[in-house]
């Protein structure tokens, strides 16, 4: 029959000082967190989620996420395509997103500030013009048409959101075409409804020209319209695209902030100095893929420390346009807008 032990006081001691030395184990490897490698951290660190659209100008996006750049810097990045620039401000406004790619319309952007002043702040821009070419009017292949002025009362269609639609008519009357009925269709139906004769004009943005040209279906009719219509000077910058954080993940996450910019400024100098290593990463993420991303012509770029007082007047004047035709319900400032690092 076994023997039932009752505890002497010297047991209980250890007992006690057993537990004492669990408690203070456990307060070590607590402290041992804090102290750890900010890599640790970040593994366990905010899914960043990241909205963009099927353009070329999303190419630092897309190349800093195929080449690890942001898993280098020890970060969680979701990119997650949408069908419109307008889409991917709603999913910021909702708290869906945490940001936005380059390639994003800063029009639509700007309407989400408006809705909630202090929404995000833009840490680079796709400035582009007849030199760095994005945004262009397409025609079918076979079409007699020659200017802009010719598509007076032509079927004409742009890409969706208010930022298409505004700069398409804007452009059109400017360059004598007077007041032209501009409809909304997804980016990637452009090539495909022309071809199919539903339209005889499109505002677009690369790659589509390109997918059209290659595949005999398009021709241009004017690059770099934006800079020309709209700011004045085939040459001047246009920062119809941007990237940006949202304040609430800049707030809550600044050393996640900052490793996320450092990471995509990668991308971006990738783009720069290596375009054709980095034009491979538009597969997957656009309509066009293999030896054919060769062919496409590329976005400049612009980070936030990098903007000038003539950058910034730039890309006034094309948000004072949105102002100008009432889109804007009140003037939107883009200084304040910038990324302050």
């Amino acid at each position: 029959m076994s023997q039932t032990h009752e505890p002497t006081n010297a047991t209980m001691a250890i007992d006690a000082r057993r537990r004492k030395i669990l408690v203070a184990g456990a307060a070590g490897l607590t402290l041992a967190g804090v102290g750890a490698p900010a890599i640790v951290h970040a593994q366990a660190g905010p899914k960043i989620r990241i909205g963009y659209w099927p353009v070329a100008a999303g190419l630092p996006f897309f190349a800093a996420i195929e080449k690890g750049y942001f898993k280098e810097a020890g970060l969680d990045v979701e990119p997650i395509k949408f069908a419109g620039a307008q889409q991917v401000m709603e999913a910021m406004l909702s708290g869906r997103s945490d940001g936005s790619s380059n390639g994003t319309g800063s029009a639509n952007l700007a309407i989400g500030e408006i809705a909630q002043p202090g929404l995000f702040k833009i840490f680079a821009t796709n400035p582009s013009n007849v030199k760095h070419v994005l945004d262009e009017f397409l025609l079918p292949k076979d079409s007699q048409i020659k200017s802009l002025a010719e598509l007076k009362g032509k079927r004409v269609a742009s890409g969706p959101g208010i930022q298409n639609v505004t700069l398409a008519k804007t452009m059109l009357e400017r360059a004598g075409a007077g007041m032209v009925n501009v409809s909304e269709l997804p980016i990637g139906q452009h090539v495909a409804a022309i071809a199919a004769g539903q339209l005889d004009a499109v505002y677009t943005l690369e790659p589509t020209g390109t997918v059209g040209r290659l595949n005999g279906t398009t021709r241009l009719l004017e690059a770099g319209v934006v800079a020309r219509y709209v700011l004045g000077d085939p040459m001047a910058p246009w920062h119809g695209g941007s990237a940006s954080l949202t304040t609430e993940f800049i707030k809550k996450y600044p050393g996640e902030t900052k490793r996320f910019i450092a990471a995509y400024a990668r991308g971006i100098d990738l783009v720069r100095n290596k375009p054709d290593e980095a034009r491979q990463f538009m597969k997957g993420y656009t309509a066009i893929d293999g030896a054919l991303t060769s062919e496409v012509p590329l976005a400049s770029y612009m980070l936030y420390n990098e903007f000038k007082a003539s950058d910034i007047a730039y890309f006034q004047k094309f948000y004072d346009l949105f102002s100008e035709k009432n889109i804007f319900e009140k003037r939107v400032l883009v200084e304040p807008m910038l990324f302050k690092g």
